[in-house]
């Protein structure tokens, strides 16, 4: 292993990073997204299954389609957040593990129990969603990721016939320093982890 990354790095990854609020009029080019994806599905996940499945919704007609899905607090902020994308999980994602996982047949791991493939994928899911939000940093934007929306209203919007399922969303782009708060408390370590 190498030795900890530098203090940079640590600030602009965890640090000094906050949740975006407030974004700058700014765009995102689509080449900073495909490169945030490169970074992000490089990161593991369990039988390198990469259920995660992103929808980077961008254009003005898309964010509309968004909208109705938004809780009141998340409104603003995502109708002018220059991306907001959409975290999903592919809940046929063992469809690819054949090329993912050529050395094993991991496929009939899942394909024989639907309840166990669901968990996996909803797990494994939402850890690249986490590396999305780290990578993300990682190449230079900010990121705001949320919970509140109706994620029925979200499938059906951007999500129909492919059986892939919302999870969260992550607003993307460059902050305005102006609606980010400053950091709020974390628990010690002696109250949320232990040795044993």
């Amino acid at each position: 292993m190498a030795d900890t990354i530098d203090s940079a790095a640590l600030d602009q990854l965890f640090l000094t990073a906050r949740t975006a609020n407030k974004w700058q009029d700014r765009p995102v080019p689509e080449a900073k997204l495909q490169e945030l994806y490169d970074l992000l599905k490089m990161a593991p996940t369990s039988a390198n299954a990469s259920p995660a499945r992103f929808v980077f919704v961008r254009s003005q007609e898309a964010k509309e389609k968004l909208k109705p899905a938004l809780s009141a607090g998340n409104l603003e902020k995502t109708m002018s957040a220059p991306v907001t994308a959409i975290v999903a999980y592919d809940t046929a994602f063992y469809d690819k593990l054949p090329f993912l996982f050529p050395h094993a047949d991991a496929k009939s791991w899942f394909t024989s129990s639907p309840e166990f493939a669901e968990k996996t994928a909803f797990r494994n899911g939402s850890l690249q969603g986490a590396y999305l939000i780290m990578a993300a940093r990682a190449v230079g934007l900010d990121t705001g990721a949320m919970s509140g929306f109706d994620n029925a209203k979200v499938d059906a919007a951007f999500l129909e016939g492919t059986g892939w399922k919302s999870n969260f969303l992550v607003n993307l782009g460059y902050a305005d320093p102006s609606g980010t708060f400053g950091r709020l408390p974390r628990l010690p370590f002696d109250e949320a982890a232990k040795i044993v």
